[in-house]
């Protein structure tokens, strides 16, 4: 495979872009208790903002915080953050996040992600994996700000159901596809 000198451009400024970005507050060398109080803080700050998510969290076998997420592209981009699993409301995991991505794309975006696991089959298989993709089994449930969220009929049935807020940034979309999940920490 040949890299055209404009694909090598624009893959290491990709790369400039996510790093300056996440040298600026990503939790990349945070220790489990500067995790565990980022998880606490976007818990909250999810129930509070959209108070029906509690039915979620309560409901939920575990729940996976991914307290700050930044995403950056430039022809080739990509996504870092790192979290928390919960079980029963107690970490019991911890772990990090990585996407790639290429194509048509420029910009910059920090979000936060919190996953919850319906069943037990869902968090056994996450669990076990030494690298869980997220993909096609995966269910967004995107509140805007000042609206009502609801879980539909279909969402209330998703083994995985996706809460992605909080984004600030110049870089459109916010989605978990792609995204591959590995324990840290162990």
């Amino acid at each position: 495979m040949t890299i055209s000198r404009r694909q090598l451009t624009f893959g290491l400024g990709a790369t400039t872009l996510l790093g300056a970005c996440t040298a600026g507050g990503s939790p990349k060398r945070e220790g489990p208790s500067a995790i565990d109080a980022r998880s606490d803080a976007t818990l909250a700050q999810l129930y509070r903002d959209y108070p029906a998510t509690q039915n979620l969290g309560q409901d939920a076998k575990g729940v996976l915080v991914m307290p700050l997420v930044t995403e950056a592209g430039l022809g080739f981009g990509g996504a870092y953050g790192r979290g928390a699993l919960r079980v029963g409301g107690q970490t019991v995991d911890y772990y990090s996040i990585f996407k790639a991505t290429g194509g048509l794309q420029i910009g910059a975006q920090q979000y936060a992600h919190v996953l919850f696991f319906m069943t037990d089959g869902a968090l056994d298989t996450f669990r076990r994996s030494p690298g869980f993709a997220a993909g096609a089994n995966i269910e967004y449930a995107t509140p805007a700000k000042g609206e009502t969220f609801g879980a539909e009929t279909t969402t209330s049935l998703a083994p995985i159901i996706a809460i992605v807020f909080g984004q600030s940034g110049l870089r459109l979309g916010a989605t978990l596809e792609g995204v591959k999940y590995t324990r840290i920490y162990p």
